[in-house]
């Protein structure tokens, strides 16, 4: 049990791993911490990652290899507005991959970045399951059907004009 060092780790996480610790095989919750992690900052900073090993009492590289290994883990914040565009199937043959092109050139990011003003970050997803809908682009919670390259520039300046509303 770790408590006599201060982490940058909420209480809440040190205390669960901590009762992690305490189970048979504690190494294998870390999925489930690194999600617990990853759910109150948005993201698995360097320090965090660190700290996870420490208390853990795992090598960092293990940590490291497992945060870097499942794609559902971001090492990166995300933007205010995270874009991702469907690379499904049926998403690519109706031409997804001029959407995203359209957004990276828009953006001038890359996918897995954000934008110096932290308002937008791109990424790429898998089916989402409205093939229906294709090509389809999700902001956060919003759901773009339909989407033709053309369209990138003024969806995005719909979401920066209700942002400065």
């Amino acid at each position: 049990m770790c408590t006599n060092k201060k982490y940058t780790l909420s209480d809440e996480i040190v205390d669960y791993i901590n009762e992690c610790l305490s189970k048979e095989h504690p190494e294998s919750y870390l999925i489930a911490i690194l999600h617990k992690v990853q759910g109150i900052y948005g993201f698995l900073s360097e320090i965090h990652l660190d700290e996870v090993a420490h208390l853990l009492q795992v090598p960092t590289a293990n940590v490291y290899g497992v945060a870097t290994f499942y794609h559902y883990f971001r090492l990166k914040p995300r933007g205010q507005f995270a874009i991702s565009v469907c690379m499904g199937t049926a998403c690519f043959v109706k031409g997804a991959d001029s959407v995203l092109t359209s957004f990276k050139s828009e953006l001038g990011i890359d996918m897995g970045e954000t934008t110096s003003d932290g308002l937008f970050s791109l990424e790429g997803t898998r089916c989402i399951g409205v093939c229906a809908l294709a090509p389809v682009v999700t902001i956060n919670d919003r759901v773009y059907s339909n989407v033709v390259s053309q369209q990138v520039s003024q969806i995005l300046n719909e979401i920066k004009a209700a942002e400065r509303v």
